[in-house]
C-alpha cells in the first residue's frame, strides 16, 4: 500500500491488506484519502453523473425510488433528498451486544475502503469526515445483531451513517456521547447525506469484512502460538523430538504443515539434542500437531485472498461508474465470500482449541504424564494431599472447548428469505464472523490456560533435574523466563483467574514474538 512521508495509510491509492487496516486500530498509523488524480476524477465524475441524473429525472434505484422490495416507490424528486435520512432511521433496530471501540475503527476503515474505489457516488464531504472520525476516535456505537450479510450489512451500518449526520451514539475519549458532541469538540461538523449517500454507506459488507479481518490477525497468531505450545508439552511430557522431523514431513508436501513440523524441530533443539524418548509414538496431541495446526496454516493464504478482495472491493448498490456513465444495478453486497472464510476459519481455529484441550488433559493426568505430579501440582511431598494444580483449570478447558466446537456450524447454509422475499437468498456472513470471533475467545482461554500447564511441567522437569536447561532452545528458554516472571509456580492452591485473565490479554495483544508471520 503506498504511503505518503508522514506514514498516513492512504485510501484510494492502491490495494489495502489485512495488516494496514489492523495498524489503524492499533494506533500505529493515521488514514488520509490519495491526492492521486485518477481517483479524484472518480469521485467527482460519479457525484456529477448522479447530479446530471437526477436533474433528468433519472430513474436510480435507492435515489428516486424506495430500497428493496420497495424498489417499485417512486420517489417525488422533492422528497430525495430526505430518502437517505430515512433510511438510517429505519434501520436503527440493532440489537445485542455493542462492538468494541476497536471493531467499530475497523468497520470505519473497512467502509472507507469499498467507499474509495470510487463507485459509490459519495461526496468528498463524506469521505473526509469518515478520515476524521476514524483519526480522532470518534467511534460510531454499533450493535452486533441484525445483519442477514445481503444487503449487507444494513442494520449494523445505519449506525455509521446516522453517526455522520449527527443522530447516533459515538465512543469518544472512553465517554458514549452523541456524535454532534464529539464533533463539536474536535470542531467538526456532522454532514447532510446526498442521495445515494446513505445506501452508499450501509450497503455493503464492511461489518464481515472488518471482524474478518480483526478474526484473521488473531487466528495466525494462536497458530503460531499453539505451535509453540505443542513443543512446550512435548518438553514436558518427555516426548519424541522424532515426530517432526524435517526428512519425515518432506513425504507429505503441505507447506503450511511442513513449516508447523520445522517450528516444532526448531524449538525442540532436535538437530543439537534429538529428545529419543523411550517411546516410538507420543499420543496424537502431540504427533499430529502439525497436521492439526497446518491445516489452519495451509488456509491462510486463501483466507487472506478472500478477506482481502472484499477489502479491496466496491460492495454497494447499484455501482456508479462515473466517467462512463453507467449505473449497474447488482448484488455486490452479497458477503458469500466472507461468510465461506469465517465458516471455514473457525473450523480450523476450534481444532486448536481441541488440541490444546488435549495436551493439558495429558499433562495433568498422571496415566499419561510420564511421570508428572498429578494435576501438575508443585506442592511439596508432605503437602501434595490437599492441593490440586491445574485440575479446575483442565476442566474450564474442557467447557470452552466444547463451547467452541458447538459453534462451528456453518453460519452460510442457513439463508433466510426475507424483506418481502426480496433478499432471499442471504449470506449470513456477520453472523459467520461473529461466530468466528467467539471461537476465538473461546480458544484463546484454552491456549492461556495450556500454555501455563506445560511451562509448569517443563519448569518441574528442570527442578527435578530431569531436562538439561542448557540444552533448551534459546526461544523456549526465552518464553519460559517471561511466563515464570507473572506466574509463579503453582505450589499451594490459589485462584487463577485474574492469571487467566492476564495470559488472554497478552495473547490477544500479541506479547510474544513468535516465528515469521505468513507474511513475514
Amino acid at each position: 500500500m503506498e504511503n505518503n512521508k508522514s506514514n498516513n495509510l492512504l485510501f484510494g491509492a492502491g490495494r489495502l491488506t489485512i495488516e494496514d487496516i489492523i495498524s489503524v486500530v492499533k494506533g500505529d498509523r493515521a488514514v488520509a484519502l490519495s491526492g492521486d488524480s485518477h481517483f479524484a476524477e472518480k469521485i467527482d465524475s460519479a457525484v456529477a453523473f448522479l447530479d446530471k441524473l437526477l436533474a433528468e429525472e433519472g430513474h436510480i434505484y435507492g435515489v428516486t425510488t424506495g430500497y428493496g422490495d420497495s424498489c417499485t416507490v417512486e420517489i417525488p424528486l422533492s422528497l430525495v433528498h430526505e430518502l437517505p435520512m430515512h433510511l438510517t432511521r429505519f434501520h436503527g433496530c440493532g440489537l445485542g451486544d455493542f462492538f468494541t471501540p476497536e471493531q467499530g475503527k475497523l468497520i470505519l476503515a473497512a467502509r472507507l475502503a469499498s467507499l474509495s474505489q470510487g463507485y459509490s457516488g459519495v461526496s468528498w464531504d463524506l469521505l473526509k469526515l469518515l478520515v476524521e472520525m476514524i483519526n480522532r476516535d470518534i467511534i460510531p456505537v454499533i450493535p452486533q445483531e441484525g445483519s442477514v450479510g445481503a444487503s449487507g450489512d444494513l442494520t449494523p451500518l445505519s449506525y455509521v451513517a446516522g453517526s455522520l449526520i449527527g443522530e447516533r451514539d459515538t465512543y469518544y475519549k472512553d465517554q458514549v456521547v452523541n456524535s454532534l458532541e464529539a464533533f463539536a469538540a474536535e470542531g467538526l461538523k456532522a454532514i447532510t447525506l446526498r442521495p445515494k449517500e446513505g445506501l452508499a454507506i450501509m450497503n455493503g459488507t464492511a461489518v464481515m469484512t472488518a471482524l474478518a479481518c480483526q478474526a484473521y490477525d488473531r487466528s495466525e497468531y494462536a497458530s503460531r502460538l499453539m505451535t509453540r505450545i505443542t513443543a512446550l508439552s512435548s518438553i514436558a511430557l518427555k516426548g519424541n523430538s522424532n515426530h517432526f522431523d524435517d526428512i519425515l514431513f518432506s513425504v507429505k508436501p503441505h507447506p503450511g504443515q511442513q513449516n508447523v513440523a520445522s517450528r516444532i524441530q526448531h524449538d525442540l533443539n532436535h538437530v543439537e539434542h534429538p529428545r529419543n524418548s523411550h517411546r516410538l509414538q507420543d499420543r496424537y496431541s502431540i504427533r499430529c500437531a502439525p497436521h492439526v495446526i497446518g491445516v489452519l496454516e495451509d488456509s491462510l493464504p486463501w483466507l487472506r485472498s478472500m478477506i482481502e478482495n472484499e477489502l479491496n472491493s466496491a460492495n454497494d448498490n447499484p455501482i456508479i461508474d462515473g466517467i462512463g456513465e453507467h449505473v449497474l444495478h447488482g448484488g455486490h453486497f452479497y458477503g458469500g465470500h466472507i461468510a465461506m472464510a469465517m465458516d471455514s476459519m473457525k473450523n480450523c481455529v476450534a481444532n486448536l482449541a481441541d488440541l490444546a484441550d488435549r495436551q493439558i488433559a495429558t499433562l495433568v493426568d498422571v496415566k499419561m504424564n510420564h511421570g508428572l505430579p498429578s494435576n501438575l501440582s508443585a506442592a511439596s511431598s508432605e503437602r501434595r494431599f490437599i492441593n490440586h494444580g491445574f485440575k479446575a483449570i483442565q476442566i474450564g478447558c474442557s467447557a470452552w472447548t466444547a463451547e467452541a466446537l458447538k459453534l462451528t456450524m456453518p453460519a452460510s447454509v442457513f439463508s433466510r428469505s426475507t424483506e418481502c422475499h426480496n433478499q432471499d437468498k442471504v449470506s449470513m456472513g456477520t453472523i459467520a464472523a461473529r461466530d468466528c470471533l467467539r471461537i476465538l475467545q473461546l480458544t484463546e482461554q484454552v491456549l492461556a490456560a495450556t500454555l501455563l500447564a506445560a511451562v509448569q511441567g517443563v519448569r518441574i522437569r528442570i527442578l527435578n533435574n530431569e531436562i538439561d536447561a542448557a540444552a533448551l532452545n534459546p526461544e523456549i528458554t526465552t518464553m519460559i523466563d517471561d511466563v515464570a516472571s507473572f506466574c509463579d509456580l503453582l505450589e499451594e492452591d490459589r485462584p487463577t483467574d485474574k492469571l487467566l485473565r492476564q495470559t488472554i490479554e497478552y495473547i490477544q495483544t500479541q506479547r510474544w514474538a513468535l516465528y515469521p508471520t505468513a507474511k513475514g
